[in-house]
């Protein structure tokens, strides 16, 4: 989404051979492309939710080893029903993020039409499993799963509205395709309109508390959403949410030293750097893959040090109890981690 996503456990991986069929500029700032198996047969199908991951060679301004970044499934099509079976091809979009790691440049940059390009099979940390009424909520390039669900319900003849927000209107991807698949029920929100501007307060006060609610985009809309929805009574369960960027650091963050347990190997983490960056780049066996931690995959036992914890996956409890961290956002307070790796 542009966000990055999954685990290497690289050796004999299952992969996805794509071709790129077409691409186009929905929006200022994103591209959206179609990809076709490239040797003309079908895809596996998928459910609402689902990414796939892509491959990211090595190259300039991406370091010397191949990345992974994963992108949402999007469907607009009720008719299409991709949970059913294979499908004919995957459509995702990618913003452009100018101070990322460099997939979305290569993406948006390099990727050609015709171009070859190495997946890996749909996962779905995001599935839609609530029953009605369905409130959906997008910022940004996070519409691309809930334009999945919308299409899922529309296809099950299930109640919903879907909230889609930008800073401004132009920026709204895919708006022409929304409109004809939801119809009234899409709602438009610009930042720079004050008559849209989305109002989270204003949204969750007029919806029922307890109702299922999905929502992907920047972290400070998903913050604010979880947040009022639980001072609104909310319980947790109904509460769905993907963020859709990774984790940048933060003002003042310091570098320090990850020590692997079973080797006794010392790597350093310097402070415009995760974790798992650094893992990766050691060639340790991590799994990972929303590296915006939230999705647990990245868990790793700390044997010793104090951790800076950053997620939103592992309760205050297990916060607080010191013993596990998530690689991908979270790092040290005390100068040193001594990982169980």
């Amino acid at each position: 989404m542009g966000t990055a996503k999954m685990a290497d456990r690289a050796a004999g991986a299952e992969t996805l051979a794509v071709r790129v069929e077409a691409a186009d500029l929905p929006a200022p700032g994103i591209r959206a492309f179609r990809l076709v198996d490239a040797e003309g047969g079908l895809l596996p199908g998928f459910a609402p939710g689902a990414h796939v991951q892509v491959r990211i060679p090595p190259g300039p301004g991406r370091g010397d080893t191949e990345r992974w970044r994963s992108y949402s499934l999007m469907n607009l099509d009720p008719a299409s029903n991709p949970d059913g079976g294979p499908v004919r091809e995957y459509r995702i979009a990618v913003r452009r993020e100018a101070d990322g790691h460099g997939g979305s440049r290569y993406m948006h940059d390099e990727l050609r039409v015709g171009d070859a390009l190495t997946l890996r099979p749909p996962t779905n940390h995001f599935p839609l499993e609530a029953p009605p009424e369905v409130l959906l909520i997008a910022g940004g390039i996070g519409v691309t799963p809930i334009a999945s669900m919308a299409a899922a319900l529309v296809a099950q003849h299930r109640p919903f509205r879907l909230h889609y927000a930008g800073r401004s209107r132009m920026l709204l991807a895919f708006v022409d395709e929304l409109r004809a698949l939801a119809g009234e029920r899409l709602h438009l929100h610009a930042d720079d309109e004050p008559d849209t501007r989305l109002s989270v307060d204003a949204l969750l006060a007029a919806a029922t508390p307890g109702q299922p609610i999905y929502v992907c985009g920047p972290a400070g809309m998903i913050d604010a959403v979880l947040t009022t929805a639980e001072r609104l009574g909310w319980p947790r369960a109904a509460l769905h949410y993907e963020l859709f960027s990774e984790a940048a650091p933060l003002v003042g963050d310091q570098p320090f030293e990850v020590e692997l347990k079973s080797s006794g190997r010392v790597l350093q983490v310097p402070a415009d750097r995760s974790v798992l960056d650094v893992l990766i780049d050691a060639g340790a066996d991590t799994l990972y893959d929303c590296r915006s931690g939230f999705c647990g995959l990245c868990s790793t036992a700390v044997v010793s040090g104090e951790i800076d914890h950053r997620d939103t996956y592992l309760s205050q409890a297990e916060q607080a109890g010191g013993k596990v961290m998530q690689v991908c956002v979270s790092r040290c307070k005390s100068g040193r981690l001594v990982l169980d790796l």
